[in-house]
């Protein structure tokens, strides 16, 4: 569910880009009750809301490369 209100009070967590800039970076925070927030650096006033329990899921599922074959075309560094 997207969302427009201000949510600038939360904790934002960075994830780090490979070349230092915090252009086009994912930020995450925790809200309210069990609410997981997710913006991009250089959009924050769009907001994606899921709950613990789905990005808990997410997160595991990255973890167990669920969703590696998005990216098998994506040079590495």
């Amino acid at each position: 569910m997207a969302e427009s209100r201000n949510l600038d009070h939360l904790d934002w967590i960075q994830a780090p880009v490979e070349d230092g800039s915090d252009e086009h970076c994912f930020e995450v925070a925790a809200g309210d009750g069990d609410l997981i927030h997710i913006r991009q650096t250089d959009e924050p006033e769009k907001v994606v809301t899921t709950t613990r329990a789905k990005w808990d899921a997410f997160v595991l599922g990255v973890q167990n490369n669920e969703f590696d074959h998005f990216v098998e075309d994506v040079p590495r560094s």
